[in-house]
This record gives C-alpha cells, structure tokens and sequence, in this order.
C-alpha cells in the first residue's frame, strides 16, 4: 500500500480566494406557486373544493370503481400555479394539495381556462385532448375513469 511520510499541506494561511473571484448571490427568486390567499382567488379552487366534499362523501364507492391516483396541475402562462391530487386508490379515496405522495397513475396538466370548461361539462374531455387543449401523462385511458368522478360530481 502507499504511505506517506512527512507529509507537509502545500496550503498556506494567506492562500485564500483573491478578491472579486466569487459573485455575491441574489435573493431566492419567487416560487412558481402563487401565495395561499391568491389560491382563492382562482376559479377552479373552488371547484376542487365541491370535489373534494363530494370525495370525502362517496370515496370508498369511487375507489372500487377507479382505482387509480390522478395529478392535475393547473397552469397558468405555462407555469403551475396550483396542484391537487386525487387519490381514488388507497383507503376511502382523497383528495389534497401538491403532488402525489404515491406515484400517480396519470398526471394532467390543464391550462386554468380549459380545466374550468371541462369540469363544469361545456367541452368534451376526449375532443379537447386530441385538439392539444391539455397534457396527458401515464396512464392515458384512465382519463375515461376521471371523466366519471366530475360527472358524478357534477350531479352532486
């Protein structure tokens, strides 16, 4: 094996970084989500909210019908300004903010206006993926089972 001896740091005390040769950094920028009064202020807020009532009401009879854990991140200026998860796979389903604690089968990402569309049923799920309207990723055909949750929503 090596060894070393006499071994003396080639490092001296007045050997440190030279004037000017870091940058001072900024402050941290903005986070790309809005600020927790800002979220009421969008639409689909309140819409995620009859949800996640009506979630918290027949979840366990929607888990048996789905089973299947979906994304939707609400965008808005191509950033995402909220982010909900539905989770209609484990216990008697849910419904909370952020991502998916558990890998989602499917994550949509919706522009604001068009996911308004879709979940008060003026525009066609199906018709408004295949035009590009929304971004499907995973498990696209699970899409048919999320398009019954909001139409039994929608009664409710």
């Amino acid at each position: 094996m090596w060894k070393r001896s006499g071994h003396q740091p080639k490092i001296k005390a007045e050997d440190g970084p030279l004037p000017g040769q870091f940058e001072v950094l900024g402050s941290v920028p903005e986070p790309a989500m809005p600020h927790p009064l800002e979220l009421s202020e969008l639409e689909s807020f309140s819409v995620f909210e009859d949800i996640r009532l009506h979630i918290r009401k027949v979840g366990a009879q929607l888990v048996k019908k789905v089973n299947a854990i979906f994304q939707l991140d609400i965008t808005k200026d191509g950033k995402i300004i909220l982010q909900r998860t539905i989770d209609l796979k484990n216990g008697s389903g849910d419904m909370y903010p952020g991502p998916a604690r558990l890998p989602a089968d499917t994550v949509f990402t919706i522009p604001e206006p068009v996911f308004m569309e879709l979940a008060l049923g003026k525009m066609n799920p199906q018709k408004a993926f295949l035009a590009g309207k929304f971004k499907v990723s995973g498990k696209v055909l699970l899409c048919q089972k999320l398009e019954r949750v909001f139409k039994d929503w929608a009664k409710f």
